[in-house]
C-alpha cells in the first residue's frame, strides 16, 4: 500500500465571511480515516517550521491531518510564511478563532474537505499554546470531538493581559508586542481586550477544561520560557480524562522556523507519544 502524503489546500469562510486557509493531508486508501485539526498559536501560522511534516507524520499515521490558519493571524496564503496583514493581526480575537474552527469543523462533517477519505463521526482537535486554549473551549461545547491534545497550551484567556497592556489599550488603543524571530513590532488593538472582557463566561479556559469528557492528552516541557509548566497541570487537574505528559525543549520542543529537514529527538517523542494517542483513541 503507498504511504505516498496527498496534499491539498482549501478554503473556507466563517460565520462572519472571514477566509480560513487550511491545508489537508492524507494517505489514500480504501477506507475512510478519522480526522485531526491542528491549531497554530499566537505569531504562528500553520507552515511554521516543522508543522507541515507534522501533518504529513499523522497522514502516513493513519488520519487526515487538517492544519487551519486562523483568519486573522496576519499571514496571507501568497506568502504563507510572513506577516503581510499586519492589521488583520492587530484586529484579531479570541472569538473570531473560535468562529474560524468551528467553520473547519463544518466543512469536515459536511464532506467539503477536497478529494479526502475523512471519518466524519471520527473527529479529534489538537493545538499548540494559545491554539490549544481554543481548542479546549471548543471541544468543551462541541460533541463532534471524540480526543483532544494540547502542546504546550496556555491555561487562560481572561487573565493574560498584563497591566502595561491594559494601560496602553486605555490611553493609546493599542499595545504591541514583538516577533522574536524577526524583531518586528506588531501592533494588538484594543478590540482584543474589549471582546474578551465582553465573553468572559465563552472563553473561560479553565472552566471548559473542567467539561472535557473525551480523552485529552496534555504535553508541556517543564522548560518552556513561553508558558509555566504550571498551565498544563492546572489543565490536566480539571478533568479525569486528561493526562499529562513531561517533554523535553521548551515551548516548541525544539523545533524550530525555518524547518531545516532534522526533527530532534525532544519533538519526534511528543510526535509519537501524540500518534500513539489518537491510534489509540479514534
Amino acid at each position: 500500500m503507498s504511504t505516498s502524503v496527498r496534499e491539498n489546500s482549501f478554503v473556507v469562510d466563517n460565520a462572519r465571511g472571514d477566509a480560513v486557509d487550511c491545508d489537508v493531508r492524507f494517505v489514500e486508501g480504501e477506507s475512510s480515516k478519522p480526522v485531526v485539526v491542528f491549531c497554530h498559536g499566537f505569531k504562528g501560522f500553520k507552515d511554521w517550521g516543522p508543522f507541515p511534516e507534522w501533518g504529513r507524520r499523522l497522514a502516513r499515521a493513519g488520519f487526515v491531518s487538517v492544519h487551519m490558519n486562523f483568519s486573522y493571524n496576519g499571514v496571507h496564503r501568497d506568502a504563507p510564511t510572513e506577516f503581510t496583514e499586519p492589521d488583520k493581526f492587530a484586529d484579531n480575537t479570541f472569538t473570531r478563532e473560535l468562529d474560524d474552527l468551528q467553520a473547519v469543523l463544518g466543512a469536515v462533517e459536511e464532506g467539503g474537505l477536497p478529494e479526502t477519505p475523512a471519518a466524519p463521526n471520527r473527529i479529534a482537535l489538537m493545538g499548540h499554546s494559545r491554539g490549544g486554549g481554543t481548542v479546549i473551549l471548543q471541544a468543551a461545547r462541541d460533541d463532534r470531538v471524540d480526543a483532544l491534545v494540547t502542546w504546550s497550551s496556555v491555561a487562560t484567556f481572561v487573565n493574560r493581559f498584563s497591566d502595561d497592556q491594559i494601560a496602553d489599550w486605555e490611553s493609546q488603543g493599542y499595545t504591541e508586542v514583538r516577533n522574536s524571530r524577526t524583531g518586528r513590532i506588531l501592533r494588538l488593538n484594543k478590540v482584543l481586550y474589549d471582546d474578551t472582557m465582553a465573553y468572559q463566561d465563552e472563553l473561560d479556559v479553565p472552566g471548559a477544561a473542567a467539561r472535557i469528557d473525551v480523552p485529552w492528552l496534555v504535553v508541556h516541557a517543564r522548560d518552556d520560557a513561553s508558558v509555566d509548566f504550571r498551565a498544563a497541570e492546572t489543565l490536566a487537574g480539571a478533568t479525569e480524562t486528561a493526562t499529562l505528559v513531561e517533554a523535553d525543549g521548551g515551548h516548541t520542543f525544539g523545533g524550530a522556523h525555518p524547518f531545516d529537514g532534522t526533527v530532534p529527538t525532544s519533538l519526534a517523542t511528543v510526535w509519537n507519544r501524540t500518534v500513539a494517542f489518537f491510534q489509540a483513541q479514534l
